[in-house]
């Protein structure tokens, strides 16, 4: 785990508008962002732990602060992290990354067009922007390294013509230097937001599959957009994302953060009240063993065979935007899962879905939620002694 780090809280540059933070922003916290760098390092020295700088827009720090943190970063842990929009990547910025060995990742949708959320005032401002953010990742492959890249499925991006651009786009800074792309699926908060940019189930299934196919001609570009389903269905989860991990809404173990002046947070896709509320000192897994045993037609996930791998996925997803239901993407992640079921047989691998032991995987699961532990798919094939064919 590292340590998530806003150091301008969630103020941005831009006004992305499907991000999960509007709804802080609309309740003023953009404008609760002194910076407190004394703070921040003393709550980051008392965990111990690595950190990446996230926002909001992380380089609206002024440059001597972003420098210094960094700096003290580096000759702490040997290293950085950031996540940006790339915007306002300048070679100054190029410089800091190189000397402070900082892992920069952007989050960006595609050229042109298809990155038309991430609105920035108007369309001109907007391509501007997005120009500005194609010519940083240009810049980061050719004179530091590859950035990693996130990107959001939306309307503008994933859909006819625009879901060509897009794995167009994709394999061309393949050839720059990426390897990695992590594909997701649009999080919804607004019915506004899903009327102008939310893809139909049918739509999210075509555009990941479109996506995936790209794997037989990029083999050694890791677009990360199904492989975790086959790491999760073969019980080989100790590196997974959050999302499939069981993850405590008022805890959210996978994100330990810390704001502008060295407060506490979690993970901002569980704050739907424009709240930014405090992490738990403790975790319970109550969403987990009730969803198990809720019927599907009333939010829960009984007698899927797919819930001990998904866990209902993001809490921050969860149907009717309540964290106790499961994902309202489930029909999505369920035919994903299937595709992956199917690779997997193919291969002579046989997922635990289709194990005769699955219920036995369960109630192993369900049984260490009720004892406050959160153990690894992996760790119950270890207990269990399961062999479900060749390593992936």
């Amino acid at each position: 785990m590292s340590i998530e780090v806003r150091p301008v809280g969630v103020k941005c540059n831009i006004g992305c508008q499907y991000c999960y933070q509007n709804v802080m922003r609309d309740a003023g916290w953009d404008a609760k962002s002194r910076t407190d760098l004394p703070a921040i390092k003393q709550a980051i020295e008392a965990r111990d732990e690595r950190f990446h700088l996230f926002g909001g827009e992380p380089l609206l720090m002024d440059f001597t602060g972003l420098a210094d943190l960094l700096g003290w970063g580096f000759e702490r842990f040997g290293e950085n992290g950031i996540q940006t929009n790339g915007v306002l990547i300048e070679d100054a910025h190029i410089e800091l990354f190189r000397r402070y060995r900082v892992r920069v990742g952007v989050s960006i949708d595609g050229p042109g067009g298809l990155n038309d959320a991430r609105w920035a005032g108007s369309l001109e401002r907007t391509r501007a922007a997005t120009a500005a953010s194609l010519r940083a990742i240009e810049r980061l492959c050719s004179d530091y390294e590859p950035p990693s890249l996130m990107v959001q499925l939306t309307r503008c991006n994933a859909t006819g013509p625009q879901l060509e651009q897009l794995c167009d786009w994709l394999t061309a800074v393949h050839r720059l230097g990426v390897t990695t792309a992590r594909i997701h699926i649009l999080e919804i908060d607004d019915e506004s937001v899903r009327a102008r940019f939310g893809l139909s189930t049918e739509e999210n299934i075509a555009a990941f599959e479109r996506i995936m196919a790209l794997r037989g001609a990029l083999p050694d570009f890791n677009l990360d957009c199904n492989a975790d389903k086959r790491e999760m269905l073969m019980m080989e989860d100790e590196d997974t994302a959050c999302v499939w991990r069981g993850c405590d809404p008022y805890y959210t173990e996978a994100v330990m953060g810390l704001g502008p002046q060295g407060e506490d947070h979690k993970c901002g896709l569980t704050d739907k009240e424009g709240v930014n509320f405090a992490r738990t000192d403790r975790q319970n897994y109550l969403r987990y063993i009730s969803l198990a045993h809720t019927p599907q037609q009333y939010g829960g996930c009984q007698d899927c065979r797919f819930f001990a791998a998904c866990k209902g996925q993001c809490p921050g997803t969860g149907m009717g935007g309540d964290w106790r239901n499961r994902t309202e993407n489930c029909e999505v992640f369920r035919e994903l899962f299937v595709l992956a079921e199917r690779e997997l047989m193919a291969e002579g691998r046989q997922p635990f879905s289709l194990h005769p032991a699955r219920a036995q995987i369960e109630n192993a699961l369900i049984e260490h939620w009720r004892q406050g532990r959160n153990v690894s798919l992996a760790m119950i094939k270890r207990d269990l002694r399961l062999d479900l064919g060749p390593s992936l």
